[in-house]
């Protein structure tokens, strides 16, 4: 009953937290500072985002018995300096040292294109324009601008279309599948692909001939 209610003592008390701002293991780091320091269970509560009571339970060694402590200054969490510091004041806060590992930043996956049912069948006529009028573009790109798969795109490519006799290419911005601003950008960043892969293309015809 007692670790049942320190339990749902410390899931209300937790709750509003910023994990950020805590040990990234809370439990573990409590038990390492009470077994190797004099800070208080205020203090060490604090710190790891715990209540008080939890802490004195962890040093009478109802909770936690199977815990192995986590040192926080071989972590990087906490300093010495800020534990004597605090251990000097009991009214003093623990504060959590900054991290010098820089984390990636997370890039959100693009959701797939939506295309209203009423303009899925002008697709391949858009695909078809596309392909007529940008070759340079990749089927990736195609796929993004108007919402459709590669098997469909090769299938106008080769013809091999079930509707493939009666396709007509048609503007896809003029059809309200991407927007010119879609449209431009997915050109441009193929042309800039293309320049980095053929760089010789750029200098003309005067770059192949030699000095009399």
């Amino acid at each position: 009953m007692k670790r049942e209610w320190l339990r749902r003592l410390r899931l209300r008390f937790t709750r509003g937290f910023c994990l950020m701002d805590r040990p990234l293991m809370p439990q573990a780091t409590a038990v390492w500072l009470v077994e190797n320091s004099s800070l208080t269970f205020d203090q060490i509560a604090e710190f790891c985002g715990l209540h008080p009571l939890q802490v004195k339970a962890i040093a009478d060694g109802d909770v936690a018995q199977g815990i192995k402590g986590s040192d926080p200054i071989t972590s990087g969490q906490l300093t010495r300096d800020e534990i004597a510091r605090a251990q000097e004041n009991p009214k003093q806060k623990l504060r959590l040292a900054k991290s010098k590992v820089m984390l990636p930043e997370m890039r959100s996956k693009r959701a797939p294109k939506y295309t209203p049912v009423s303009k899925r069948h002008e697709r391949p006529n858009a695909i078809l324009w596309l392909i007529r009028n940008h070759p340079e573009l990749k089927d990736t790109q195609l796929m993004r601008l108007v919402g459709t798969t590669k098997p469909t795109i090769q299938s106008i490519r080769d013809r091999s279309h079930w509707n493939s006799a009666t396709l007509v290419a048609q503007d896809p911005v003029a059809l309200g599948l991407c927007s010119q601003i879609d449209l431009d950008q997915a050109v441009a960043k193929a042309a800039k692909r293309n320049k980095a892969e053929n760089p010789d293309e750029d200098e003309g015809p005067d770059a192949t001939l030699t000095q009399a």
